[in-house]
């Protein structure tokens, strides 16, 4: 018994810390929480990002964080603005593609969405590692529809990829689908 009186008195004690930290020592309260904190770092982002977009406008990668951005506000239109304009300078942007697609699907346009996705997947056709680099940027933007369709045609081009067969054990893994993914892994390692 006298383990577990000690374990309730290092949890007070925890507690009693972090209650410390949030009040502050100078009195003030917890009036910069974790979402002023995260509200001021993404609005220094964008400014950040407005600023290199002004000495180099051609830079897809900034056109794409920048499109994170908005997209994580809620801001549909400015996001698409960027992912396109990302494309423009950069047509091979898998991360831009993906998001792309990811924002028509969020906007509630799944048949554009899909019609896009589709294009994306047919231009990296005979590539079997672009084709596993845009499979990669939809399962990074949560786009489950068309992972599997990414990596099943890098499979059917490079059957003998270690990459391929590790990044399809990863992606079976996620879904919780332990045989597919052991024997993917398996093949990875051969």
């Amino acid at each position: 018994m006298a383990c577990h009186c000690k374990r309730e008195v290092l949890v007070a004690v925890g507690l009693l810390v972090c209650a410390l930290l949030l009040v502050g020592c100078n009195g003030q309260g917890a009036k910069s929480s974790k979402g002023d904190i995260g509200v001021a770092s993404s609005t220094d982002k964008k400014s950040r990002l407005i600023n290199e977009l002004d000495r180099k406008f051609e830079n897809p990668d900034v056109h794409f964080e920048l499109g994170q951005l908005y997209r994580g506000e809620g801001l549909w239109t400015q996001a698409q603005y960027h992912y396109e304009t990302a494309l423009r300078f950069d047509p091979a942007n898998r991360a831009a593609q993906a998001a792309m697609v990811r924002l028509l699907t969020d906007s509630g346009e799944k048949a554009e969405a899909n019609a896009l996705a589709r294009r994306y997947i047919e231009q990296v056709g005979g590539l079997w590692k672009e084709t596993l680099k845009l499979g990669n940027a939809f399962r990074k933007e949560q786009v489950d529809d068309y992972v599997l369709v990414c990596y099943q045609q890098a499979l059917r081009l490079s059957p003998e990829s270690a990459e391929v067969h590790r990044e399809m054990g990863y992606y079976y893994l996620s879904k919780n689908e332990k045989d597919a993914a052991k024997e993917h892994f398996k093949e990875s390692f051969r």
